[in-house]
């Protein structure tokens, strides 16, 4: 029998790089998808721009041309977006859309028919604690993470009678090529008293001392392969707490405290 097969977005780099190579050391073939044309050694690399229909369904279609199955798809492709909402382009909030959350609506809208027909298969959406817990001068990026919590939630009650499992996993702050990678306005931080640079100085600090990829990646792996899975699964003790608070406490509470965190 063939070893089951995994496609992830966003995998020549960062956590997805991680997971790929987690995935493989589970047993899995993997297909890892990203805009860049070289791939990393040891996978299987298709150039694929998610903001794509038509590219995610040609790389899809390769992979089952190839392997005549998929077993898991990990939509993990992304990139943040920081400054004012006042000061953000229209534009560059659709772009934070577009990838993040259209992606992979894409990926899914062309790997779901496969999986109902299997009656099999699994999809982990990479969302963010910054979803339950908006973080200003990151509105769009939290919103676009909460946006993949409510299609993920919604989905998964679609296919269930399929067979087919959804879920995501909110990480924290790990410790990746991501906060290099974010695009970055400071317009508007004279107005706004310096919050702006104070609350992404925050926000970075505490990416490039949070937690390595390599752990974020087993955890990814272990929701992507074990038997049953919930709908929403957050990574580390830290983060699972500050979730079930944010559940707890009132809006309002819970406003404030993040306010008094990122928004001083």
């Amino acid at each position: 029998m063939s070893n089951p097969v995994c496609i992830i977005t966003g995998g020549t780099s960062g956590i997805g790089k991680c997971t790929a190579q987690a995935m493989k050391e589970a047993g899995y073939t993997v297909y890892e998808l990203s805009r860049r044309e070289q791939g990393i050694e040891g996978f299987f690399h298709i150039p694929t721009d998610v903001t794509s229909e038509e590219m995610t369904q040609r790389a899809v279609s390769a992979v089952l041309a190839q392997e005549g199955r998929i077993d898991v798809l990990i939509n993990n492709a992304g990139f943040g977006v920081s400054g004012a909402v006042e000061f953000t382009k229209p534009q560059d909030a659709h772009r934070q859309f577009d990838v993040n959350f259209f992606g992979m609506v894409n990926m899914n809208h062309a790997v779901l028919p496969v999986m109902r027909q299997a009656r099999h298969g699994r999809i982990v959406n990479l969302s963010s604690v910054a979803a339950p817990i908006p973080i200003p001068f990151q509105a769009y990026y939290s919103a676009s993470k909460a946006a993949i919590n409510a299609y993920t939630l919604a989905l998964a009650n679609e296919v269930r009678p399929f067979g087919v499992e959804v879920c995501c996993v909110q990480p924290g702050d790990i410790r990746t090529g991501f906060t290099a990678a974010r695009e970055k306005t400071s317009e508007g931080d004279d107005v706004y008293g310096g919050r702006i640079s104070r609350s992404v100085g925050k926000m970075e600090h505490d990416e490039q001392t949070g937690m390595a990829p390599e752990a974020a990646a087993r955890f990814i792996c272990r929701v992507a392969t074990k038997k049953g899975v919930k709908p929403v699964n957050t990574i580390g003790f830290a983060y699972q707490s500050a979730c079930v608070l944010a559940k707890l406490l009132s809006a309002r509470l819970l406003n404030s405290l993040v306010g008094k965190i990122y928004a001083k």
